[in-house]
């Protein structure tokens, strides 16, 4: 049986706010079978519980956030993506601040926090989504597909007409059937452009970016002492950006995604058409481990499964 998991202790950081620009503490803690994923805003009094939903993102301005009642909790896609990367189905996730911290501006540091507490396997059976036929939602010239895949793929494709991002690979295959999300995924890092800074801090937006936490471009040039961590960093972190988002819907997909110019919005409702379609999709498990799809096999080997 492929079974659900959690984690084994309490890990903490702190950080700062991408947007917001205010100090974070970040507290995850195990969590019971079947609770999924749940964030807390401990500063309210009383505290106030956010689950991962789709149905609660509220905010696709260069983040994914949820909302609850007067609560809401932004940029959780980093976080999300990496316990989706490494296969952690239950995690209370606590702040006390209306902000996940954006650390050096990719899951990286989730994957070390979360891989430092380490995990603990428990006795029920992990659901995944199946999508069972294919859906697409389109806006203009952007759009994202899901179609059924008896794993997990994802293929994205990014236009910016910018000379730094040109340069590199602009378009890119994640199979986790034979990739590892630590990585190949998991390091690329946000990124911005430097005459764009103004406009967003101007909406409450970036408050907290720098060169420590995104790639930034002026005109022409990469202007980060360190350059690129991947030479398709760019739209690496928009496949990073896709896992975080999808896995809002509570459970891994077995599914293949594709986009183009896509972001946190689309990504959300790929996720609300599919939900909404009955027969497009199912929840599935695996208590017989004769019957798992050889792709899968692949992706939770590498999830430590």
């Amino acid at each position: 049986m492929i079974r659900q998991r959690t984690l084994k202790t309490i890990v903490e950081a702190t950080g700062v706010g991408l947007h917001g620009g205010v100090r974070v503490r970040l507290r995850l803690r195990p969590a019971a079978p079947d609770t999924g994923i749940v964030f807390h805003r401990i500063d309210l009094d009383p505290p106030v519980s956010l689950p991962a939903d789709p149905y609660a993102v509220c905010d696709t301005r260069m983040c994914s956030g949820l909302e609850k009642g007067d609560a809401k909790v932004r940029t959780v896609e980093h976080l999300m993506s990496a316990l989706a990367g490494l296969g952690v189905d239950n995690c209370h996730v606590d702040i006390d601040a209306p902000e996940i911290p954006i650390l050096d501006g990719s899951s990286a540091p989730f994957v070390y926090l979360l891989q430092s507490a380490g995990f603990e396997f428990q006795d029920a059976p992990k659901r995944f989504l199946r999508v069972k036929k294919p859906v697409e939602y389109r806006e203009d010239d952007k759009w994202v597909k899901l179609e059924p895949y008896d794993g997990y793929r994802l293929n994205f494709a990014i236009k910016f007409n910018h000379p730094a991002i040109d340069r590199t690979g602009t378009e890119v295959t994640v199979d986790f059937a034979s990739q590892d999300y630590a990585r190949d995924v998991a390091r690329a890092r946000t990124f911005g452009f430097m005459q764009e800074v103004e406009a967003m801090r101007n909406v409450g937006l970036a408050q907290g970016g720098s060169l420590d936490n995104a790639i930034v471009m002026d005109e022409y040039r990469v202007l980060n002492a360190d350059g690129l961590r991947y030479a398709d960093e760019f739209v690496k972190h928009k496949v990073l950006d896709a896992i975080g988002d999808l896995y809002l819907c509570g459970h891994l997909l077995l599914a293949s995604y594709s986009a183009y110019k896509s972001g946190h919005a689309l990504n959300n409702q790929i996720l609300r058409v599919l939900l909404e379609d009955k027969e497009a999709w199912e929840i599935v498990t695996f208590e017989d481990t004769a019957a798992i799809p050889a792709p899968l096999q692949g992706q939770i080997a590498w999830q430590g499964a």
